[in-house]
């Protein structure tokens, strides 16, 4: 009888736990199905299957970066549900009808872009309207400043390491600050293809890994910074970059603030981000600006003028924890899957030159922005996570490194990291290159 009690006591503890936001019960249902449709072969290949799928993988992968001793404090959950899959991708460890619905679902549904529009419009619609603008303009300051010292130090160093300037310059510094692959590593590589005498998929495939390790190691420090934030509580905003004028929420407690969500309000919330995107997309076929950029100007612009209502606000508080708690681990692991190809790594993990080159510009990008925040009266770990996105995988390395710092509601000042970063850096490199050739 006493082994019968305690055999029910232990079932409904097990069944009491859950795996990220997931129940237990919930959670095994989620496995048997995923197990039966991988078995016979009969996974859909659709949005369901897929997010299925990604939901299933990446808050049990979560839960373990959380509990990795040491790595825990580096950004291990962000490490481990982006870069885990990368590998067994790479070792053909997963079925693959997994790879193949997950890969489908990323490459022909811009999942990525709806993610970040969502969390565009609800975290600034929520944003103290003073800190914006104190913020938005401190920050291009720091970022011109990132985008002088990142380039001076990784071309010292890779020049005392044996590389050239030319190489350490065009083919190491200027991929990683470029922002991104599609809008930064691809273009980079268009240009130097039309002034030197090299194909565009040899100087793609060269600077290629150099973006991806960049991405890597702003995630580690991204870490790093949260754990410095947390260690001294004066060094951060917990989601802001500078001090509050007017004693209202802000969205570094947000969480915390907006238990109860207005489905309505969030609703709407989440049909202006997607109406702003679609209009970014119409203004991008007319004068090449890219769509999140439009509709970060567009929500940034209004939030500063006063012209987002008060509902609009409400909605964007739900919508901001919505897209954080829900939508977040899932586009990691989807990233890691669809995006990050281990290959890349690899490559560099080889090249002991390169890589210290790679690890000293991003160190030193992040440390710029860390000491001109506090000259400039900002918060300076969340200034240089924001800054640190410059140096990422675009969109996808965004992503990555605020969320390893915890500080997804920094996602508007990425951007301007990542976009305004990466223009800067790519005009000015094919600029350079066409002068010395």
């Amino acid at each position: 009888m006493e082994e019968k009690m305690s055999s029910q006591g232990m079932l409904k503890k097990l069944f009491s736990l859950q795996i990220g936001i997931i129940p237990m019960p919930l959670y095994i249902l989620l496995i048997v199905a995923y197990v039966l449709l991988t078995w016979g072969n009969q996974m859909p290949d659709d949005m369901l299957g897929a997010i299925g799928i990604m939901t299933l993988f990446s808050f049990i992968l979560e839960e373990i970066g959380k509990h990795i001793p040491i790595l825990k404090s580096l950004g291990g959950k962000v490490l481990v549900v982006t870069f885990l899959p990368s590998y067994l991708v790479y070792e053909n460890w997963l079925p693959k009808s997994t790879v193949h619905v997950v890969t489908d679902f990323m490459n022909n549904n811009n999942f990525l872009a709806f993610f970040i529009a969502l969390l565009i419009v609800g975290s600034i619609s929520a944003m103290n309207r003073k800190t914006l603008i104190k913020a938005s303009t401190r920050i291009i300051v720091v970022l011109l400043i990132c985008e002088l010292v990142g380039p001076l130090l990784g071309i010292a160093v890779g020049s005392l390491l044996g590389l050239s300037i030319w190489k350490s310059y065009f083919y190491v510094v200027a991929p990683i600050m470029a922002g991104g692959v599609g809008e930064g590593a691809l273009p980079l590589s268009l240009g130097y293809a039309a002034i030197i005498s090299m194909a565009q998929p040899k100087i793609f495939a060269m600077i290629l890994p150099c973006v991806m390790l960049g991405s890597l190691v702003a995630v580690i420090l991204s870490g790093i910074l949260k754990k410095m934030g947390d260690i001294h509580p004066e060094w951060t905003g917990n989601g802001r970059l500078v001090e509050a004028d007017d004693g209202q929420s802000d969205l570094g407690n947000l969480t915390q603030k907006s238990s109860g969500a207005d489905i309505e309000k969030m609703l709407v919330s989440g049909i202006l981000a997607i109406s702003l995107y679609l209009l970014g997309v119409w203004v991008n076929s007319v004068i090449h600006l890219p769509a999140p950029i439009v509709l970060l100007i567009v929500v940034m612009i209004a939030k500063m003028l006063g012209w987002i209502p008060e509902s609009l606000q409400e909605g964007g508080k739900s919508l901001y924890s919505l897209t954080v708690k829900g939508i977040t681990p899932p586009l990691l692991f989807g990233v890691g899957i669809a995006m990050t190809p281990w290959e890349s790594l690899v490559t560099v993990f080889t090249n002991i030159p390169m890589l210290i080159t790679i690890v000293v510009t991003v160190t030193g990008i992040v440390c710029a922005a860390f000491f001109s925040a506090k000259m400039l009266g900002m918060y300076p770990v969340d200034t240089a996570i924001a800054v640190s996105c410059c140096s990422g995988q675009g969109g996808t390395g965004a992503l990555a490194i605020l969320a390893a710092g915890d500080r997804m509601e920094l996602m508007p000042f990425a951007q301007v990291a990542v976009r305004l970063g990466g223009a800067i850096t790519v005009t000015l490199s094919i600029f350079l290159m066409r002068l010395f050739v």
